[in-house]
């Protein structure tokens, strides 16, 4: 998910996930009576995100061990990605996708909602893609660099933008992650006090991280810890952890606790 790659190469979508789109707009999802009482999480489904990418964070908000309420918004949706939508949730997700440019004209007239949204305390999870799109250059500039694919990276063992797995170390430990032309996190930010470093790709570059904006939290990860089996399907895909989401739900958990 770069600037030159178009789609992820994944064949598996997630279908039938447990994440609600609630009907009536924004402001119907603003005036919905509350009958659960899970914080929101919203959730982009559109054409910056590749086909089922969506369903996969979805899915994984909502089976975190503090879980969300997913709603869908985006073009399509019944739920606008507006700031109206966003002041009712704790979370706003940006899914993986395609290439920056063309997903960056499509949400570049988001970016001043989204700002504002985490910068007043809210929150921001970029997988792959909404990782690129958490920087500069083009990027809602949620962290003060241009982020860059890891695959450039001096010493990489990744050398093409075919479906893979890495290795990262997370928290002190190996673990493996599905894999598809992701970003690194490069800059002085990511040794700031303000921000966890999660995981690192074996060039030791930053491969998850946790950091402030204004009042909000920005979570990126460049692997997809959301990833479940059915995005192993290519030939000599696996994963020889097995097919876990712990690691996506401390990414989660890092975000919006503070």
């Amino acid at each position: 998910m770069n600037p030159g790659r178009r789609t992820l190469t994944r064949r598996g979508l997630l279908l039938g996930v447990g994440a609600v789109a609630l009907g009536g707009g924004a402001a119907a999802f603003a005036l919905q009576p509350r009958t659960d009482d899970r914080p929101v999480a919203l959730v982009y489904r559109g054409k910056a995100a590749c086909q089922g990418c969506a369903e996969s964070v979805a899915q994984l908000l909502e089976t975190a061990p503090t879980p969300f309420r997913a709603v869908y918004c985006g073009p399509g949706e019944d739920v606008e990605l507006t700031a109206e939508a966003l002041a009712g949730a704790a979370v706003y997700a940006q899914p993986g996708g395609g290439e920056v440019g063309p997903a960056w004209r499509r949400m570049r007239a988001h970016a001043d909602d989204v700002r504002a949204f985490v910068h007043g305390g809210g929150n921001y999870l970029g997988f792959c893609l909404g990782a690129y799109l958490a920087g500069t250059g083009p990027g809602f500039g949620l962290i003060p660099e241009q982020v860059n694919r890891y695959m450039d990276t001096e010493g990489s063992e990744v050398h093409d933008t075919d479906d893979t797995v890495v290795a990262v170390d997370w928290r002190g430990g190996q673990r493996h992650m599905f894999f598809q032309d992701g970003p690194q996190f490069t800059g002085d930010w990511v040794a700031a006090p303000a921000t966890t470093v999660l995981a690192r790709y074996r060039t030791g570059t930053v491969a998850a991280a946790v950091t402030g904006y204004g009042a909000g939290r920005v979570g990126v990860v460049g692997p997809h810890p959301e990833a479940d089996e059915s995005w192993y399907s290519g030939p000599g895909l696996t994963n020889p952890d097995g097919i876990r989401f712990d690691l996506g739900h401390d990414l989660i958990a890092t975000t919006v606790e503070r």
